[in-house]
């Protein structure tokens, strides 16, 4: 295959995104190139303390896309439609055999290139052998955006050790917080299932998705979770939000034995006053969860694929010339939940590019 020309979303710096263009070579043993059809925002790519260590870097890693070049050996042909993690684990170093594959020394090179917010990505064969997944026919390209991201969620709720009947607690509903409510129901059943944020726009959109809503805004969620729970407090805290504020907002909101994670890391240098007192007389544990790996997307898949509505989730649909649109929208953490980019248009509206492949 001759060299193809990608355009994808570059971030130079914290506000400034930029359409550029890479030539990708042909896959070479074990490698796929795929057309992507549609990419999700992660809220994470907002962060900018977090991204400007990484620029200049291509964004996206919640792709889906259609094989367009095989090379030798690989595990899926020209047609077939995947979801492909941007990182990759060996499989079979002692983290890998633990089960924390974000552990793993290779996991953390990238393995999309340029990356998922892109016309056309070059996946390494370690991705393909380790965490490539077929899309189901059932799921639609946007619903296949949420494999990575519910992913990060399975993982989480795994981590909190979620039991049924458990009282949980998630602190901001963006849709990160909201996929945390839609699986807790969906894996365990729990007795209740409480919502927290300070935005009235977000509260108003989680409506359906908790069993109680609390604004946070004056400081009274942890009162408000005691009064629901007969004064105990909740089981399960996740804390979306990666501020010291809500992290210890969350812990004041724990029950004796419960579980307090940490989503989002907060910025170096943040630190969070904890008693070893209370923490042992309470027994809490707490616990970060960074990422996911290919237990969890596997995991996710079969929850999409057995009917977690998460399309419901989708408030905008762009180009990928929006891309910086997108992310001014997931930074405002308003009216938009999940933003997905679609760099080639949708079925019947053209394919354009296609032909080039095979040029």
């Amino acid at each position: 295959m001759p060299p193809l020309l990608s355009h994808a979303a570059v971030l130079r710096s914290p506000g400034d995104i930029r359409i550029e263009e890479f030539e990708l070579r042909g896959p070479g043993t074990g490698e796929l190139v795929l057309r992507i059809t549609a990419c999700g925002l992660c809220p994470g790519e907002v962060m900018d303390w977090y991204v400007a260590r990484k620029a200049p870097v291509t964004l996206g890693h919640e792709a889906v896309g259609v094989v367009v070049a095989s090379g030798e050996g690989a595990r899926f042909g020209v047609g077939e439609r995947l979801f492909i993690h941007h990182h990759a684990p060996c499989m079979v170093c002692r983290a890998c055999r633990r089960g924390e594959h974000v552990h793993c020394a290779a996991w953390k090179e990238r393995r999309l290139i340029p990356g998922g917010l892109a016309s056309y990505a070059l996946a390494q064969s370690a991705a393909v052998e380790s965490d490539a997944l077929p899309v189901p026919e059932i799921l639609s390209d946007e619903a296949a955006t949420f494999i990575e991201p519910l992913a990060t969620v399975v993982k989480s709720l795994r981590r909190a050790r979620l039991r049924e009947g458990d009282r949980v607690l998630v602190i901001g509903l963006g849709v990160m917080g909201l996929l945390h409510l839609m699986a807790a129901r969906r894996l365990a059943a729990p007795s209740l299932l409480v919502g927290a944020d300070r935005s009235p726009i977000r509260l108003s959109m989680a409506r359906g998705y908790a069993d109680l809503l609390v604004g946070n805004s004056e400081g009274g969620l942890a009162e408000a979770v005691r009064e629901a729970t007969a004064g105990e407090g909740a089981d399960v805290v996740v804390v979306g939000p990666g501020t010291v504020e809500a992290i210890e907002a969350g812990r004041q909101s724990l029950a004796p034995g419960g579980t307090l994670v940490l989503f989002t890391p907060t910025p170096p240098g943040d630190t969070w006053r904890l008693s070893p007192h209370d923490l042992y007389f309470d027994e809490i544990t707490v616990v970060p969860s960074y990422s996911a790996g290919p237990t969890d997307t596997r995991e996710a898949l079969r929850l999409l694929a057995g009917g977690l509505p998460v399309e419901r989730l989708v408030t905008h649909r762009l180009a990928l010339a929006q891309a910086a649109q997108g992310f001014e929208l997931v930074r405002a953490a308003g009216d938009a939940l999940k933003v997905v980019v679609r760099p080639w248009p949708a079925a019947g509206e053209g394919t354009a590019g296609e032909e080039a492949v095979g040029a």
